[in-house]
């Protein structure tokens, strides 16, 4: 029900919302579409995925993803990215606990980014995953650091690139799993006119504790966006639907993070709210 509602909310902004001009919509889409843009903007992404485990269970992720960039001088700047994630899990296994609802653990990555970039943008900083979940099934318990690397290139009407990052564990509950976590994140982006654009950005994890069988998590997918007016406020609106070919299997001897495993697909509905400068 949540994602339908999200689904109407933003179908209803897709077609009722008056566009910018080709040119105005062109540059705003590409610099949404831009990791390391020098935009402030807020998102809001929900991920409902379907077919969870043995029991086919359903979950919501709602990420809070903010995206605050401050200038370093004349040169560089740093790009400020959190994600806190606010789930809602049905439980995994027949006649096996309950259904459950509360924050995920928050993530963020600080990229530091030339302020002029050339046909090459790029971006590297510290990433972090901070232990502030409220529910024992997708909490890690530890407080977990890496590196995170952003690298792309927009010619034409393209948006391409690639974001990965890894964290390693170095605090936290000593009776908790470690965390060895990798994301990586394909951007292709293809504009088109009156602010649409095809859209690919699936998030690809490999969970580097658990057996080599079941630790990647491959969606493969889709879809298409719009940057629009709403009243004065720019919004990039858009869906994307991932099938996922190779997913974990989640069992009952597993501890956290179960809430993005071994689901088999999932529809994904973003609005962010766009501070062009």
């Amino acid at each position: 029900m949540k994602s339908l509602a999200c689904f109407m909310v933003i179908a209803s902004l897709l077609l009722a919302s008056p566009t910018f001009s080709q040119g105005d919509a062109g540059d705003l889409a590409k610099q949404s579409q831009n990791p390391v843009g020098n935009m402030i903007s807020l998102p809001f992404q929900n991920n409902t995925s379907f077919g969870i485990g043995p029991n086919d269970s359903i979950s919501n992720v709602l990420n809070i993803q903010p995206v605050y960039p401050v200038g370093l001088g004349k040169k560089w700047n740093l790009i400020n990215r959190a994600i806190v994630p606010v789930i809602y899990q049905e439980p995994l296994f027949p006649e096996i606990g309950d259904s459950a609802s509360g924050l995920g653990d928050t993530s963020y990555t600080g990229f530091i980014s030339p302020a002029q970039p050339g046909k090459l943008i790029w971006g590297v900083g510290p990433s972090f995953l901070l232990p502030t979940s409220t529910e024992d099934q997708w909490a890690s318990d530890k407080w977990s650091g890496g590196v995170g690397v952003v690298v792309m290139t927009m010619p034409g009407h393209w948006v391409l690139g690639l974001l990965v990052s890894n964290v390693w564990s170095f605090a936290g509950d000593a009776d908790a799993d470690e965390v060895n976590l990798l994301t990586l994140q394909p951007i292709i982006n293809y504009n088109l006119k009156k602010g649409w654009y095809l859209t690919s950005v699936p998030v690809l994890t490999a969970n580097w504790t658990a057996p080599s069988d079941n630790r990647w998590t491959i969606p493969l997918g889709g879809g298409f966006g719009r940057i629009v007016k709403w009243g004065k406020q720019p919004l990039d609106l858009s869906a994307q639907a991932f099938y996922n070919v190779e997913k974990p299997v989640p069992e009952i001897s597993e501890g956290p993070n179960l809430t993005n495993q071994g689901e088999s697909w999932t529809l994904r509905l973003q609005l962010k709210l766009l501070f062009p400068k």
